[in-house]
C-alpha cells in the first residue's frame, strides 16, 4: 500500500527532541545500525536509541574516533566501515551477518557535504558514492539480517534534494559543482527509500527518508567560515545567528521518530521532516518534498543504475 505524502498529525514538531519522540518507547532486545553514529546527528541518534534499550552498532571510517565518542554509552559497539570503499562495505556486512543477528533499525546517517571535487573507487564522484552508493550496497549486503528483523530503514536526506538527479552526468565528469553534487546525492537518498520500500514491504521492511533540518555539526567541515557568515548561519565569533537552526538533539529527532514511531506502522516510502511526514513542496514555500524525489520511475531507474555500478542487488532474483 502506498503511503500518502501528507502529515499525519504526529504531535511533534521542529523543536521536538529525541527524548520527546522516544518517550514511552522501549527498544530493549532490538538491534540498530547507525552509520556515522559517532558524530553530529549520528551521535545524538546513537545516544537516544541506546538510552531506549537498543543495542547500537556504529560502523565508522575513523574507528578510534568513534570509540572515543561513544565511550560511556551502554549498549554501543563500533566496527570498521568506509562507505566509499565497496570492499570495506562487503567486509562489514559479512562480519555482521556472521554474528547471526537481525537488524531492527537501519539508519543511513553518515555523509559528506559540499566537499572539493574528489574521486573514489573507479572514479565515482565522492558525495554520490559515499552518501548513496555506499549505503545502497550496505543495505543490499545486509538484506538477510534486515529482512529477518523486519527492519525500518531510514535514509537521512536534506532539503537540498530539490536539485534532483543529473541523469546525463551522474558522476559530474563534465564540470563539478559541489552543491549540485550534494543535492543529487540527497535526492538519491529519497529515491533509494522509495524503491527499497516498494521492494521490501512484502518482507515487512519499510523505508523512510527525511530532512533533519538545519543544524551546525561537523558536516560543515568543508565550508569556509566566511561562507557560513555570509549565509547568516554564524557570526564572526562562531555563534549561531539563524533562529531556524536546530540543536543536534532536535535535528536527530526526525530520524529517531521515523525509525521507531508506532504511528508509522504499516507505512513507508515517504519523506519526513520535523517529526512528521512532509507535505509536497510548493512554489515559494519552505520545506516539503519535491515530486521528482518520490517518483517511482526515477526510483527504479536509480536502483538499476546503483546495482550496475556496485554489482549488488539483493532483489535481482525476484525482479
Amino acid at each position: 500500500m502506498t503511503t500518502p505524502q501528507r502529515k499525519i498529525g504526529s504531535g511533534f514538531g521542529a523543536r521536538s527532541t529525541t527524548d520527546d519522540v522516544l518517550s514511552g518507547i522501549d527498544l530493549s532486545g532490538s538491534t540498530a545500525i547507525v552509520t556515522g553514529g559517532y558524530s553530529g546527528l549520528g551521535l545524538e541518534t546513537t545516544r537516544a536509541l541506546a538510552g531506549a534499550g537498543a543495542r547500537v552498532v556504529v560502523p565508522a571510517r575513523r574507528r578510534t574516533a568513534a570509540e572515543a565518542a561513544v565511550e560511556g554509552i551502554d549498549g554501543v559497539e563500533t566496527e570498521d566501515l568506509d562507505l566509499s570503499d565497496l570492499e570495506s562495505v562487503r567486509g562489514f556486512a559479512e562480519r555482521f551477518l556472521a554474528s547471526g543477528r537481525g537488524v531492527d533499525i537501519m539508519i543511513n546517517n553518515a555523509g559528506v557535504m559540499a566537499c572539493p571535487e574528489t574521486r573514489v573507487g573507479p572514479g565515482w564522484e565522492a558525495q554520490f558514492a559515499t552518501n548513496h552508493l555506499g549505503h545502497y550496497a550496505l543495505v543490499n549486503r545486509l538484506w538477510p539480517a534486515i529482512a529477518r528483523g523486519g527492519a525500518r530503514v531510514v535514509a537521512v536526506s536534506s532539503g537540498a534534494h530539490g536539485a534532483g538527479m543529473h541523469w546525463d552526468d551522474v558522476q559530474f565528469e563534465r564540470g563539478y559543482d559541489r552543491w549540485r553534487a550534494y543535492g543529487q546525492a540527497k535526492a538519491a537518498n529519497v529515491l533509494f527509500a522509495v524503491q527499497l520500500d516498494a521492494l521490501g514491504r512484502d518482507a515487512g521492511v519499510r523505508a523512510f527518508a527525511l530532512h533533519p533540518g538545519s543544524i551546525l555539526t561537523p558536516l560543515q567541515r568543508h565550508l569556509a567560515k566566511a561562507d557560513m557568515v555570509d549565509a547568516g548561519w554564524i557570526d564572526e565569533n562562531d555563534n549561531p545567528t539563524d533562529p531556524t537552526f536546530k540543536t543536534p538533539r532536535q535535528g536527530a529527532a526526525t530520524q529517531v521518530w521515523a525509525a521507531t514511531s508506532p504511528r508509522l506502522a504499516g507505512m513507508g516510502g515517504v519523506y519526513c521532516e520535523d517529526c512528521d511526514i512532509a507535505e509536497p513542496a510548493r512554489d515559494g514555500a519552505e520545506g516539503g518534498v519535491h515530486a521528482h524525489a518520490t517518483d517511482p520511475e526515477q526510483a527504479a531507474r536509480l536502483w538499476a543504475l546503483s546495482a550496475g555500478l556496485t554489482g549488488v542487488d539483493a532483489f535481482a532474483a525476484a525482479t
